[in-house]
Parts: C-alpha cells; sequence; structure tokens
C-alpha cells in the first residue's frame, strides 16, 4: 500500500486561492462540466469514479465503485497547503457503502513534510464493509510541526461502491474554512502579468535594478514579516518596480528603497540572533550593504539585527537530510514566454536562492556577486519563449554544478537541441568525439562508421566550433562531464539526417550522410544489468551497484568469502544508498568517512560543518584488496558510496575523476513553468577537503583510449583485473 500512497499524491501544486478567506470545495458541489470528478479532486486506483446526484447533503456527491480489476483499489483525494499551526487535526466527513467486501471503505486523512509522510489514518482498522446507509466517520491525527500539505480522501480498497460528502476539516476545533491565509497565498493582482516595461537598458538602470535584486532577496530570506508569509513578496516587487523605474537619481532610489523597507512593519530586535555558530564554515558576504549610503545601509543592518528565527515561509531546511528546500514559490506555468517582470523576478530569485543557500558558491570559477548584474539585460532583452530558456540555462550553467539542469516545461530547448538523434552513440576520448557503439546492430552497416571513427565536423561545423558555441548552455561541475553531456547533442538535429567528416582509425578523412531517427526508434537505454555480483578468474569478485537490493546487502558477507579480491564498480548510478552498509564491511573498526555543510534559515548565507560521519566497521572486515571503478558517470549516491569505500583499508580508487555532484538535491521553480535543481548539501572528507567539482580522485588513473573502444574493451576493468592478479 505505501506505493500507491506514494503515487497518489505526486500532483501538481495548487497555485491559486480565492482573494477572501479561501473555501476548499470539500462539500464536491463546485463542479465544472465534462470533468469527471467536482474541482480540485483528483482519482487514482483502477475503479470507476463518478459525481453522484445521491448525495448526503447538496446536489452532489464523490462515488467510487469497484470494477474487476486485478488487485483493486480506488481513491478520491483533495490537496490543501498546511499553511496553519495547531496541536490536532481532525477529518469529519459522511459516507455511504453498498456491498463492499474483501477490503474496506473509509476516510483518508494524510500529512506530509520533508519529502515524506509524516501522519496518516485511513480508516482501515475500523473495517468498514457491507451495505450501510450514510453515516457520519472521523478521523483525528496530531498534526506535525514540519507539515507542508495535508490531503483528505474518500478510498475503496476491494468490491462494492462508496459514496462521500460533508467533508470537514478542523484544526484544534476551528473549521479550516474559517481560518485566514497568508497574503502570500490570497495575494492574486498580478496573476496574469506584471504589467512591467522596460525601455532600453542603461547602464545605470541595469546598476540599480541590480541593488534592488539584492534588497529584495535579502528581505525575502530576513525580515520577520516576509517570512512570516505576510506578503506575496513576488508581487510586492511588481508594485514596487515602477516607483523605482520612475526615478532617475541614485539619491531618490535610495529614499524609495528606505520608505518600503519602513513599510514591512515594526522591527523588534532580535535576542536569540547572536553570529556564534558551532563550526561555522562560511558567512554571508554583506560588502555590498556596507557599501551603500548610510540610511539604506542602516535600514538593512536594521533588518539583519532583527531577522526571522522561528522559520520562513519561502525555505526551510530539510530536517531529514540538511538540504534547503524552497517551498510556496509559483512556477507560473500558465506563462510559457513571462513578461518582463516575471523575467525579472525569475532572475532575482534564481540569484538570492544560489546566494543565500548554495553551499558551493564559493567554488565556482566566476563570482557569484556579478552574475546578477550581467544577466538583467540577458534576461530583459529575451525577445521569445526560446531566448527566455536560453538565458536560463546560462544562468544555470554559471553555478558549474552537474546536478543542476533545465527541465519542467523547457520545450523549446529541446527543440533547439534538435529532436532527431544519430543511430551511433558517441564519446569524448580527451577533447576527440569518437564513435563508441550503435543503437541497433543493423546501424553499423547503415552509417558505414567503425567504432573508434572520430568525428570532426558536423555540417561543416568543426566539433571545436560547436562546443565553443554551446558550452554555456551545459551545466557541470567540471569538463569530463560537460563532455558527456554534449556528446550526444552534437549530432541532433530537427533535419531528418545530417552530414559528418570523420577520421578513420588508419587517420583517412571521409565524410558520410547519415539518417537521423526519432527518440522512440533507438535503444538508447540498454537493459540495466540485473546480476549484482559475479566471480571472475582467479577468485576475483566483481560487484556492481546498479541494480543492488537489500537483499543483496544482507548476502554481502557470503559473497566476499568467495573472493581473495573484489571489484567494485560505481559508473553506473546506485540503485539504493548503501553506502554506510557497504562501506562498513571494509572496516575493522568505527572510521569517519564524510562531513557536511548545511545553511541556515535563520541565519542566511552562513553554513556550518556537521561533525564526521562514521562507518561502524565489521569485527570480521574484508581483509581482500578492493579495487573501485568511477568515471564522470560516477555522480552523487555513487560518489557518496566511493568517499565511504574509499575509507576502507585495502581499498584503491582506479579510473578517472567523477563527476562532482555530492550532496542532496534542492528543487528550484521559475517563472514559466522552468525547474532546476541544486546540490543543496556540500560534502567534505573528514579533513575539510572538497568534493563538489572535484569529485572522487582516482588513485590509479586510467581512461579508455580509442583502440580500447574500437576493439570493444572494457580497459578499467581489465586494469583492475590485472593488479588483483598480481597481488
Amino acid at each position: 500500500m505505501k506505493k500507491i500512497f506514494v503515487l497518489l499524491f505526486l500532483m501538481s501544486s495548487l497555485n491559486c486561492f480565492a482573494q477572501q478567506v479561501e473555501k476548499f470545495n470539500l462539500g464536491f458541489e463546485h463542479h465544472k462540466e465534462g470533468n469527471t470528478l467536482s474541482d480540485g479532486w483528483v482519482k487514482w486506483g483502477d475503479y470507476i469514479f463518478s459525481i453522484d446526484s445521491m448525495a448526503f447533503s447538496g446536489m452532489k456527491s464523490g462515488k467510487i465503485a469497484s470494477t474487476d480489476a486485478e488487485n483493486p483499489f480506488g481513491y478520491i483525494a483533495y490537496r490543501i497547503p498546511a499553511h496553519y499551526s495547531g496541536d490536532t487535526i481532525k477529518l469529519e466527513g459522511y459516507m455511504k457503502v453498498k456491498d463492499v467486501e474483501n477490503g474496506f471503505a473509509g476516510l483518508m486523512l494524510r500529512i506530509d513534510g520533508n519529502g515524506n509522510t509524516l501522519a496518516l489514518d485511513n480508516m482501515q482498522n475500523q473495517q468498514v464493509m457491507g451495505t450501510k446507509d450514510w453515516q457520519k466517520y472521523s478521523v483525528s491525527l496530531a498534526y506535525p510541526e514540519d507539515a507542508e500539505y495535508m490531503y483528505v480522501a474518500g478510498i475503496l480498497v476491494g468490491k462494492g461502491e462508496a459514496w462521500f460528502d460533508g467533508f470537514e476539516v478542523t484544526i484544534d476545533g476551528n473549521d479550516i474554512q474559517t481560518l485566514e491565509l497568508p497574503r502570500a497565498i490570497t495575494d492574486h493582482e498580478f496573476d496574469n502579468g506584471s504589467l512591467i516595461e522596460f525601455g532600453e537598458l542603461t547602464s545605470d538602470q541595469i546598476e540599480s535594478l541590480d541593488l534592488l535584486g539584492r534588497v529584495w532577496g535579502f528581505l525575502k530570506y530576513h525580515h520577520p514579516q516576509i517570512a512570516k508569509g505576510n506578503y506575496n513578496w513576488d508581487y510586492e516587487l511588481f508594485r514596487f518596480l515602477p516607483k523605482y523605474l520612475e526615478v532617475n537619481s541614485a539619491n531618490e532610489k535610495t529614499r524609495l528603497l528606505v520608505d518600503w523597507i519602513d513599510t514591512l512593519g515594526n522591527l523588534d530586535e532580535c535576542a536569540t540572533c547572536g553570529d556564534s555558530v558551532k563550526n561555522k564554515f562560511i558567512s554571508p558576504d554583506f560588502k555590498w550593504i556596507e557599501k551603500q549610503p548610510e540610511d539604506l545601509k542602516n535600514a538593512l543592518l536594521a533588518v539583519y539585527a532583527s531577522r526571522g528565527q522561528e522559520g520562513n515561509f519561502f525555505v526551510k531546511i530539510n530536517s531529514n537530510n540538511g538540504r534547503p528546500d524552497f517551498k510556496n514559490e509559483n512556477a507560473y506555468s500558465a506563462m510559457a514566454y513571462p513578461d518582463q517582470g516575471f523575467r525579472l523576478l525569475s532572475l532575482f530569485r534564481y540569484w538570492n536562492m544560489i546566494n543565500y543557500f548554495f553551499p558551493s558558491k564559493y567554488l565556482m570559477d566566476k563570482e557569484w556577486d556579478h552574475a546578477l548584474e550581467e544577466f538583467i539585460p540577458v534576461f530583459l532583452n529575451a525577445e521569445n519563449e526560446l531566448e527566455y530558456e536560453l538565458a536560463a540555462l546560462e544562468m544555470i550553467e554559471y553555478i558549474q554544478d552537474s546536478h543542476a539542469f533545465l527541465g519542467g516545461a523547457a520545450d523549446k530547448i529541446y527543440q533547439w537541441k534538435g529532436q532527431k538523434f544519430p543511430p551511433v552513440k558517441v564519446d569524448f576520448v580527451g577533447s576527440k568525439l569518437v564513435v563508441s557503439g550503435y543503437y541497433h546492430a543493423g546501424f553499423k552497416e547503415k552509417t558505414g562508421l567503425q567504432l573508434g571513427d572520430m568525428i570532426t565536423e558536423v555540417n561543416g561545423e568543426s566539433i571545436e566550433q560547436l562546443i565553443k558555441n554551446r558550452s554555456s548552455y551545459y551545466p557541470a561541475s567540471n569538463l569530463p562531464v560537460k563532455y558527456k553531456s554534449m556528446s550526444m547533442d552534437l549530432l541532433r538535429s530537427n533535419s531528418s539526417e545530417i552530414s559528418i567528416t570523420y577520421l578513420t582509425k588508419d587517420l583517412k578523412e571521409q565524410t558520410e550522410t547519415i539518417e537521423l531517427y526519432a527518440y522512440e526508434n533507438l535503444d538508447m537505454y540498454p537493459e540495466r544489468n540485473l546480476e549484482t555480483f559475479k566471480v571472475l578468474k582467479d577468485s576475483i569478485g566483481y560487484f556492481t551497484v546498479e541494480n543492488i537490493k537489500e537483499e543483496d546487502i544482507s548476502q554481502f558477507k557470503n559473497y566476499l568469502k568467495e573472493t581473495r579480491g573484489l571489484i567494485i564498480d560505481l559508473r553506473k548510478y546506485p540503485a539504493l544508498n548503501v553506502a554506510s552498509k557497504l562501506g562498513s564491511y571494509f572496516v575493522s573498526s568505527s572510521t569517519p568517512f564524510v562531513k557536511f555543510s548545511i545553511g541556515m534559515v535563520e541565519n542566511p548565507g552562513v553554513f556550518y560543518l556537521t561533525d564526521d560521519i562514521t562507518l561502524s566497521g565489521e569485527s570480521g572486515a574484508y581483509k581482500g584488496k578492493v579495487i573501485v571503478l568511477v568515471n564522470e558517470m560516477t555522480q552523487s549516491r555513487g560518489e557518496y558510496l566511493a568517499l565511504a569505500l574509499r575509507a576502507g583499508e585495502n581499498t584503491t580508487i582506479l579510473g578517472s575523476t567523477t563527476a562532482g555532484a555530492d550532496g542532496e538535491v534542492s528543487a528550484i521553480l521559475l517563472p514559466g513553468g522552468l525547474m532546476t535543481q541544486i546540490s543543496g548539501v556540500g560534502i567534505y572528507y573528514p579533513d575539510g577537503g572538497e568534493t563538489q567539482r572535484i569529485g572522487i580522485v582516482p588513485d590509479i588513473v586510467v581512461t579508455p583510449t580509442i583502440e580500447g573502444i574500437s576493439e570493444q574493451r572494457d580497459e578499467l576493468l581489465e586494469k583492475a583485473i590485472e593488479l588483483l592478479a598480481k597481488d
């Protein structure tokens, strides 16, 4: 059942709320013609869902009826943002059932937060079955402090029919229909556009907008009234901008900013805002505040001295893993090409998220402090949807994080890259683009390309020039990952064929026209390797984590007994996070292997280092030599596992530098329905050595060669076997 619950509620956010106190459609009465269910309700399962006139009160009820499907179940559910506080939450509702058997019917109340289910009751223990007329039922839960969403649902498992009506949710006895929601939710003045237009940008305007973006973001994450959700801070930007753009002198702009801060409410100096943070690792950079005129500087420092200490409406630190969770951010998905005001908002939002909550900001090649001013004209001058998406992607590439990408509604980028794909797999060997495989055996003869052929031009343009032109649109922590990301796209096109020039193995130059194919017509992702463990020659064990299961971990000791040396292959993404469990088999006592840097909502821009995370160790730790295979495809969970294995007493890392993107992932929503993400937690060796961007540096460097590719050899595996055979 757990999977069912997870699947049921992977739905998009509810973005629109009424201006007045919110009225949720818990009685099923509001129903758009042609829809299966009432407004706001969603369905899941194999049953028949409908709106029925057999209601307890009013005119409509929600109905679930079973079918002959195997393992049948059905839910109708409604999601409510949990912008409330209290001790107890209660769901009451009326239910009518007919011929329910081999299961149960019930009301369900579920509370989610931190990406997990925090509390749940679906009345399964009450075993409502058979045929019963309308009756009132209820479920109650302790209201979790970390609640982000609450879900109310009607549920039917097994055979029969069930009707639901008159749902009511109360918190500490107060109906949520009467509880006031934060203005950050109920303010809808600019839902249809910002009404902001810029003329030709001058250098002075760009400079003043740079300052505004800093002030806007500083207030968003520091001012206690904004932290409480008392302002829709996106829309406050649009209210302030026209006045700010009208004035020309720096003094007038400063006065407007100071007055703006004054209107946000009284400030009480925070008694608990001391700067004594244990293991403080990074401090915020407020040099820009020190450069401001005295009255603006003092106003900002007063906010800092009074900064909110009871959470923030827009961000929280996930208590499970330490990453920042950016919450209550509207993606404005209806705006495929946002207007200039919303594009500026997109830049301001992202820049400040990175500025205050990206743990690796200090590792960028270019200073993030300059990025805001650099991208203001890029975002404002984007003339269409594609240019806006490219602007966003270029900004995302700036942070040099292999976890970053541009997704969501970024469909124009996909078209820009090309919707047709080559039938051959290509990879970079150094800076050379080499044919490394085929997506179908028949393509070898059809294309005339051989393994190891080096492609030098595509449609007359050199590979070097293509890389130069596109490099700023491929986010990556390091160059090998950037090259890996670009390799396939360099041969994509919206045409049905491309011309390529290449060098054969004997360095003869040839030109071919090859046909391109739709993605679905190519077998681009072969089946996963289902064999986790095998014994190679000379009692050398080979272990891959690509499809690792819990039972493989419990049987690991038995695997190890069969071997005198072990190869662990991390070149495919691990199916499970097994770092602590697996790593403990290779140390004989408690051994530190990693520490984290984590941000702070109560002091944005500050990051502290955790204590060392340790492997528990085994009294009968493995005595054989262990070689761990890594390359640029070893990322995140794979890198974390490599860290744990590196702590082993007889471990050697072999291969090439990994992706340099470890740490928990934080999602970011941007106007236009765009989505990206960052490595939200910094990952370090116990001695403080960095892994972000650097990756897990191998003890022995081995990379594929053109000769090895042409002969279809796994040179990393060969080298590992050679070393263990000698041992």
